[in-house]
């Protein structure tokens, strides 16, 4: 498989070809990467929702942020749980992650500990930051970013959210609704993006 083949899809995070090389499974097409992934993000799922993790784990914490992705991506890419070593058309510059973190971790402890917004609110801009403005991960930041912030709203009282009902990862109209609901919440303005994740 060659990353060109994997970089046709608008809004998808470019794989370079030293990322390739960190690929697991023996494929050759991006219809079977996809469905690969698909069973790893659904271990991912069901390890980070369970009652007892839930019960038992800060989500906001740094390695509870790497383990998340590790537990997501760890049968699809030996990278999986490894911040990002190049630099990509979206979020901060590499060097820079490992001081974003910690401080988008402070950031929400803190909105948590003083009621500062709603626990949905509280999980839709931590979801924001690390996938726009930090975009920590080779890939799969999105799908990343959404479960950490069903993770958030759960253990928090809330529920985990819809993300529009339908698969972002197709070409089409939730999937645009949703990176145009991302780039209003880059000016500022995160009622469309905590909306799109309520609908």
């Amino acid at each position: 498989m060659k990353p060109e083949e994997l970089n046709q899809v608008p809004g998808n995070t470019p794989i370079n070809p030293d990322e390739l090389e960190g690929l697991i499974p023996d494929l050759s097409l991006k219809r079977e990467l996809d469905e690969f992934e698909r069973n790893n993000i659904l271990d991912g799922y069901n390890w980070a929702l369970s009652p007892r993790r839930l019960r038992s784990r800060d989500p906001l914490t740094e390695p509870y942020i790497r383990e998340l992705h590790k537990k997501m991506f760890d049968q699809t890419w030996e990278w999986a749980g490894i911040y990002r070593w190049t630099e990509k058309n979206i979020g901060c510059l590499v060097h820079e992650i490992r001081d974003r973190i910690p401080a988008l971790l402070g950031n929400a402890s803190y909105w948590i500990e003083h009621q500062t917004f709603s626990v949905d609110e509280i999980a839709v801009r931590t979801h924001h930051e690390i996938v726009g403005r930090i975009h920590a991960f080779p890939n799969g930041n999105g799908r990343h970013a959404r479960l950490w912030a069903d993770v958030i709203a759960v253990k928090h009282g809330s529920t985990a959210f819809t993300w529009g009902q339908n698969s972002i990862a197709a070409i089409g109209p939730t999937r645009d609704a949703y990176f145009r609901s991302l780039r209003i919440a880059d000016n500022g303005d995160i009622r469309d993006l905590l909306a799109f994740a309520r609908s």
